[in-house]
């Protein structure tokens, strides 16, 4: 089996669940596919999250052409030391930039800020920390950007979607001095049983992916076993980590249900009472 070849449709959920975090613009199918095949199995709304303002600004464009998609809209955790200090190399995604320094942090955190006000947007975010590719250099501008997202969510009222990767402590601790938005959602929970019941006792959501399926996950189960159900997300974060057995192959909405039968699993539930669960949570944290 090809690596690059998409996964089969699983069998369809009974009840309808929605997707909390997806990257369709990173896909392969069109927006029109993409939703056809999950609505096929009872996908019926994804979030469309943007990690840039290009990005955020298709999200919020592509969420006003189609109710089953729900925009995020802001400035990824790595784009923040981007603009500030420059890119030479550029990623695979993005060619190489010159520093922009602070004022065009301001400018594109004005451009989010703009965006944030549609009310087709239902979040802001990805937004947060991430230590693992962003040196020391730059944690004092993603720290700035962070902080500046949380003041954007809390002026429109807009859910706060968190991107935290080995940067627990310090994202913890910017949103309890910050003061967390009303609806907080932690995207792709890496954290573990400790910090899931921190997180619960915040009030935080804490939205699953594919790789709580992993072989090498069990802090994730762990964590999502001790998570309490109404704050629990399901999502894909596609194109990336599709769940086993098909990790390393493309990620889509529609492979949701194979995420949410392992959650399932670890939670004791049928799936239906999860799928509903969920659906239900998705819609109060994103308010749609």
């Amino acid at each position: 089996m090809s690596r690059t070849e998409a996964p089969p449709l699983p069998e369809p959920l009974r009840v309808p669940v929605a997707d909390s975090h997806t990257h369709l613009d990173m896909q392969d199918a069109t927006v029109e596919e993409a939703l056809a095949r999950a609505a096929a199995v009872n996908v019926t709304a994804v979030v469309q999250v943007g990690c840039d303002v290009a990005g955020s600004r298709w999200a919020a464009e592509t969420a006003a052409a189609h109710p089953a998609v729900h925009a995020s809209v802001a400035l990824h955790p790595n784009e923040a030391p981007r603009i500030v200090h420059g890119d030479p190399e550029g990623t695979a995604r993005q060619g190489a930039r010159e520093p922009g320094g602070k004022a065009a942090l301001d400018d594109a955190l004005a451009e989010i800020d703009a965006l944030a006000a549609l009310d087709h947007v239902r979040g802001v975010g990805e937004t947060g920390l991430d230590f693992f590719r962003t040196g020391p250099e730059g944690i004092a501008a993603q720290e700035e950007s962070f902080r500046a997202h949380i003041e954007i969510a809390k002026r429109h009222g807009k859910a706060l979607v968190i991107h935290d990767r080995d940067a627990h402590a310090d994202v913890l601790r910017v949103l309890a001095d910050a003061g967390a938005p009303e609806r907080t959602v932690f995207h792709c929970y890496s954290g573990d049983a400790e910090m899931a019941r921190i997180c619960a006792r915040a009030g935080y959501f804490m939205s699953f992916a594919g790789n709580m399926t992993f072989k090498n996950a069990q802090p994730l189960r762990d964590a999502l076993a001790v998570a309490p159900t109404e704050l629990v997300l399901v999502e894909t974060d596609a194109p990336f980590l599709t769940p086993a057995p098909y990790r390393g192959r493309p990620n889509a909405p529609y492979l949701i249900p194979v995420t949410l039968r392992a959650m399932a699993a670890v939670k004791g539930l049928d799936e239906d009472t999860l799928a509903a669960a969920i659906y239900d949570n998705t819609a109060r944290a994103f308010d749609f």
